[in-house]
């Protein structure tokens, strides 16, 4: 049981980890302004944020905390196909534990692919209609 709850914990913490640093790298990119100028970063452009006069900060708040959520299901879902596989690894071929441990996997497969479909439906609607 100890070994168990080490290789979660484990896994837990590699996937933490591995989260915190793609979300704290730095990116380095040249943004091009709608006057032809580039900038190192979108504050370059601040003053060209509204260009088109339409205050679009609703719906980019919404899209914002919509790809959040999906963004927490999406984790959820890989979570649970970590634990799934560790279930499955751990079973020692107990036939109830075997189908439980796939059941998880393939559970935590729907999940996963539900989470992308549904980032992808919500970007383009957000993108298409209020673009």
């Amino acid at each position: 049981m100890k070994k168990l709850i080490l290789n979660a914990v484990a896994a837990f913490v590699t996937v933490l980890g591995l989260g915190c640093v793609a979300t704290a790298s730095p990116v380095s990119a040249t943004v091009i302004c709608p006057d032809g100028k580039t900038a190192n970063s979108l504050d370059g452009c601040s003053q060209y944020s509204n260009i088109q006069g339409k205050d679009n900060n609703l719906m980019t708040m919404l899209g914002t905390i919509i790809n959040v959520v999906l963004g927490i299901v999406g984790f959820v879902a890989v979570v649970m196909i970590i634990m799934g596989g560790i279930s499955f690894i751990t079973s020692q071929g107990d036939a109830a534990k075997v189908t439980r441990a796939r059941n998880t996997i393939l559970y935590g497969v729907i999940g996963l692919i539900v989470a992308i479909l549904a980032f992808a439906i919500v970007n383009f609607v957000l993108t298409s209609v209020f673009a």
